[in-house]
């Protein structure tokens, strides 16, 4: 006999699986306000946009990572630290001279998109790690999606919480884990 929790699940990761994360991420980070909300808690606060959209991607359906889940994010996060990073570091070092400099305006776009399909390695992994490791559907006891994402997130200061606040009133409101 299957469980309650189990088959809560089964179902949950049905329904993350006909919403993947990758056309989630790029459906929200369009929304106003949200890119750029997203890049300022990245450069001010050292969030990671992949996790915190995958976070998003979760609430929106209802559901939290497990401590198992968590530990897991080290090698994703690895990734970022390896790959993504450097990338987006080059990049952006290289805008102004690609004002100017032709040769250095289609070196700084294929890093550009190199650092896309960096990016999209990392979601693809952060997807995995939700069809693979434990997940914990939201009860009504539990805290409100900004709450659960400060607390992710370890953020304090009252500029990323307000930061926050204008990223989590983009979301749709979450769906019930059944």
């Amino acid at each position: 006999m299957i469980d309650d929790s189990t088959e809560m699940l089964t179902i949950l990761r049905a329904r993350l699986a006909e919403d993947p994360l990758w056309p989630f991420a790029l459906t929200l980070y369009a929304r106003e306000g949200v890119e750029a909300a997203c890049l300022r808690l990245q450069d001010d606060a050292g969030v990671d946009v992949c996790e915190l959209l995958w976070r998003c991607w979760l609430l929106q359906h209802g559901a939290v990572p497990q401590p198992e889940c968590e530990s897991a994010l080290v090698e994703v996060r690895r990734w970022q630290r390896d790959v993504t990073q450097p990338l987006r570091r080059l990049r952006r070092e290289l805008k102004t001279a690609a004002v100017s400099l032709e040769n250095v305006a289609r070196l700084r776009d294929t890093l550009k998109q190199a650092e896309l399909q960096a990016e999209r390695e990392t979601l693809a992994r952060l997807e995995a790690l939700a069809m693979t490791r434990p997940l914990r559907s939201l009860s009504p006891a539990d805290h409100p999606a900004e709450k659960t994402l400060q607390d992710a997130l370890q953020l304090q200061k009252k500029a990323h919480l307000s930061t926050l606040n204008r990223l989590v009133t983009r979301l749709d409101p979450p769906r019930s884990p059944r």
